[in-house]
């Protein structure tokens, strides 16, 4: 999920926190669990300060280890024991307990959108990604700010989350149905289908969906009951071709291809020699492929720049391919 849906959602938490006996709604323990919630709410995140370094980084180490099995049993330790210092009178078990739940919750509410998670690593590196909410949903966002109203108006905290947590169970119960219609919809029209990847959109009934068969790759949109195709594309192994070899151990390539599981390759000549772009495939948007690997190489197969990431318009990669270069060239 988004930065702010993490956020309401480690508020909340703060607020389920006073069934705790040992915290008070007035006391200074409440303030403490509701940092501790907070931060924790956020933890498995703060490997964004990957962008620093590259995207190529980011992209394969995001959503990896630290939202792996055992970053959610350190997490809420180190969190745990740095605020206990400054705030002593929680003891340290309830600030533990919370902010493990904070760092939880935050995990596993990511594998219900399309980018998933590597939550069971380090027993499987596999991607969890169920495509049932998307990275921002209005209901989960808002319904928390609904709640945070009532407590201005003094209803009970714990009561109120509740309460929540029923009515957003409900929600997500009945996204697993929406998405379940789509993909037996999909099977129908392509029985020989081999993979399915769906990914929600901000309207409810909108799916964006990637239909693999052994020949072909269909990308389609679902709406309002209906399959609409925009392109298909033929379904090949990325051949033992040495151009597209040269390209795959260049880093940006290599991390774009840990993240995809659908996309399409184009090699094409360029006056100094070829360019290599791999697009991913699941989230077309008015007719443009934002998720994208560019490498360019010179006659001898050399990488001269590359870029992974994302991409609304031709002109912006040109850009990025062109400071990647020059980058190059002062690094030499």
């Amino acid at each position: 999920m988004d930065t702010a849906t993490h956020t309401v959602m480690g508020i909340g938490l703060g607020g389920l926190a006073t069934i705790d006996p040992a915290i008070s709604p007035e006391g200074g323990a409440m303030g403490t669990i509701l940092i501790a919630t907070i931060i924790g709410s956020q933890a498995p995140d703060f490997d964004t300060v990957l962008k620093l370094k590259n995207n190529a980084v980011y992209i394969r180490y995001h959503r990896g280890p630290t939202h792996s099995i055992p970053a959610v049993l350190i997490w809420p330790v180190l969190l745990a024991a740095i605020i206990y210092m400054f705030s002593p009178e929680i003891a340290f078990s309830h600030l533990w307990l919370w902010s493990f739940i904070a760092v939880a919750l935050h995990v596993f509410v990511d594998i219900f959108n399309a980018y998933g998670t590597q939550a069971l690593s380090p027993f499987t590196r596999r991607w969890i990604a169920l495509g049932v909410i998307n990275i921002f949903d209005s209901v989960i966002f808002f319904s928390h700010l609904f709640v945070f109203i009532l407590w201005w108006f003094d209803v009970p905290r714990a009561p109120s989350m509740i309460v929540l947590y029923v009515f957003l169970l409900l929600y997500y119960l009945w996204r697993f149905q929406a998405r379940n219609i789509v993909l037996q919809r999909a099977r129908r029209l392509h029985p020989d289908a081999t993979h399915l990847f769906i990914s929600p959109t901000y309207n409810w009934y909108r799916w964006h969906l990637v239909i693999r068969t052994p020949h072909k790759l269909f990308v389609t949109n679902y709406r309002n009951g209906r399959l609409r195709y925009f392109e298909t594309y033929p379904f090949e192994p990325i051949p033992d071709d040495p151009i597209i070899n040269a390209a795959r151990d260049d880093r940006n390539l290599a991390s774009f291809l840990s993240f995809s599981p659908t996309y399409r390759w184009i090699v094409r000549n360029t006056d100094e020699g070829y360019e290599v772009k791999f697009i991913d495939l699941r989230y077309r948007s008015k007719g443009y492929y934002p998720f994208v690997a560019v490498v360019q190489l010179n006659g001898e197969l050399e990488v001269m720049t590359s870029y992974t990431g994302w991409i609304f318009s031709d002109d912006t990669l040109h850009k990025k391919l062109d400071k990647g270069r020059a980058f190059s060239y002062y690094t030499q």
